[in-house]
């Protein structure tokens, strides 16, 4: 017994004639009187009745009602592959960087998943060498973060800048200031990120324009954290701006003088995905429109 057959026997049912059956199959009646033969003599027992009129025998209603479920079956997943063809479900392994992960992704997700309900979206949040590991061993489908290290079987998509303003309490030494520059940090504590971010990176090249000047510093393991901790005193920092909305209470912002303080950040993905799979290649695209 065949899917094409089965389908076939429900059709004859549903419209109760041979004739309208071929018609919805697109097949000519012959065909269909052969497929039900077959099915019967498969069986060895006679499913349908046949003259002016059709008429299920005993084992053939015995055979429709134990098959339905079966049809339903096979008619929702024939559905899901189509979904699935068409990118309207799927699973989505997507890595994101802070503070996209925190202050961007949250409203573009909501919206996204409300105009694809049945794709499902795991989410991984790192920083930009980890989540280009985690690319290239195939555990994410792509990923939003700042330029990756050159020389690796990635492609980088660069979408936005991420502006960086110095966060500092409201009573501390260079508030006064209405823009810092490097040289002004100088001779007070500096709060960083782990040596392995991107971010504590840029920093470094900003500082080294400016002379590579000595600075004291106090390591803190994450970005999110650092507003928190200039909060209660204990330095000032160097802040995605996005990630100061509001801002913290007892504390100020200013600009950094000097030089061009900013990080690129876009999509990233590995190469030889490319192109995307359905349900990546709408997010991708959803992505794009809305981070740019």
């Amino acid at each position: 017994m065949d899917l094409k057959t089965l389908k076939t026997f429900h059709m004859i049912v549903k419209y109760g004639s041979f004739h309208r059956a071929a018609d919805e199959m697109n097949y000519v009646q012959s065909t269909v009187t052969m497929q039900i033969q077959k099915l019967e003599s498969e069986l060895g027992i006679l499913l349908i009745e046949r003259g002016k009129k059709i008429r299920l025998t005993e084992a053939g209603r015995l055979f429709y009602e134990q098959s339905l479920p079966i049809m339903k079956d096979i008619d929702r997943l024939e559905k899901n592959l189509l979904d699935l063809q068409l990118g309207e479900s799927g699973n989505i392994r997507l890595g994101v960087t802070e503070p996209t992960a925190s202050y961007r992704l949250p409203r573009i997700l909501e919206s996204f998943l409300t105009q694809y309900p049945k794709i499902r979206i795991a989410i991984e949040v790192a920083n930009t060498p980890t989540l280009s590991e985690r690319l290239l061993k195939g555990d994410l489908d792509l990923a939003l973060c700042s330029t990756p290290d050159i020389g690796s079987d990635l492609h980088f998509e660069p979408w936005f800048k991420e502006s960086f303003v110095v966060l500092m309490p409201e009573n501390h030494p260079l508030a006064h200031l209405s823009a810092v520059s490097p040289e002004d940090i100088r001779s007070h504590r500096l709060l960083i990120t782990s040596a392995t971010c991107p971010y504590r990176k840029k920093l470094e090249m900003v500082l080294q324009e400016s002379g590579n000047i000595p600075i004291e510093t106090m390591e803190i393991g994450s970005m999110t954290a650092l507003p928190y901790y200039v909060e209660s005193g204990l330095g000032i920092a160097l802040v995605p701006e996005i990630a100061l909305k509001p801002i913290p209470a007892g504390t100020t912002i200013r600009p950094l003088n000097g030089s061009l303080v900013h990080m690129t950040f876009g999509v990233l993905f590995k190469s030889s995905d490319y192109p995307l799979k359905q349900a990546s290649a709408k997010l991708y695209e959803f992505l794009k429109e809305n981070c740019k």
